[in-house]
């Protein structure tokens, strides 16, 4: 039996991926699905990507949680890299699937296409709260593109708002990942043009993990709404020893 802990991507919560959790602790492992400051209800939108890293590391803490398989999905590559620099004594293995991994002095919006950066500014600058949402069309065909439109529609109604300082701001690392004395898996969803291809997340960003267990399976961006017993299967093919 391992120790799932699951952290979302931006505009998510946890209770998103309790689909996915469902046939992972039916093998007999356990999960967990903490969801990120910044993210939670009631959470203010000016949370900073240093709280966001905190709150996961309280998390593991509060929980007692040791020997853990800790997976980030996207934006949650950002805060397991800065969880498992801060607590590298709890985590067996790092997971990104489909995720940022960033090196030291590097923000989310580094690693992102240009007109990505300057819609999200746009965005917030008229939202005026610190937030950012995801415009629909780009939902739809970038991010959760192997689903119909009834899902992709019952699903965006669930996002939130996501703090936008948690993009721009740059973490702080005494490690950088491929450094990291833990091992490390990364899933890459086949059809994911959340960034587009020529941004690709694998190899990109996965080859800056050094030494690393690759699983590629098929489905986009989302497919923890998409097909979440595909993306269990893959989560436990990543963390297995």
């Amino acid at each position: 039996m391992s120790t799932y802990v699951l952290v979302h991507g931006a505009w998510h919560t946890g209770a998103e991926l309790e689909p996915v959790a469902a046939p992972i602790r039916a093998a007999g492992h356990q999960v967990y699905l903490p969801t990120i400051r910044g993210n939670r209800p009631g959470d203010a939108k000016t949370t900073g990507l240093k709280e966001a890293i905190q709150s996961i590391a309280d998390y593991l803490a509060e929980n007692d949680l040791k020997d853990v398989i800790l997976l980030g999905h996207s934006y949650g590559g950002m805060v397991i890299t800065g969880v498992a620099d801060l607590v590298p004594e709890r985590i067996r293995r790092l997971v990104y699937w489909n995720a940022f991994v960033p090196n030291n002095g590097e923000c989310l919006n580094d690693m992102v296409p240009p007109q990505y950066v300057g819609l999200f500014d746009m965005i917030a600058a008229e939202r005026g709260d610190g937030s950012v949402v995801l415009p629909f069309p780009i939902w739809r065909e970038a991010f959760i593109n192997d689903a119909d439109l009834e899902l992709a529609q019952k699903a965006y109604d669930i996002l939130n708002p996501h703090p936008l300082k948690t993009f721009s701001d740059k973490i702080a690392l005494k490690t950088n990942p491929a450094e990291m004395q833990i091992a490390k898996s990364y899933i890459n969803c086949t059809e994911d043009t959340a960034l587009p291809h020529g941004y690709p997340w694998h190899p990109r960003l996965s080859e800056k993990l050094g030494l690393f267990r690759l699983v590629q399976v098929s489905g986009s961006h989302e497919l923890c709404f998409s097909d979440p017993v595909r993306l269990a299967k893959a989560i436990m093919e990543a963390g297995r020893d």
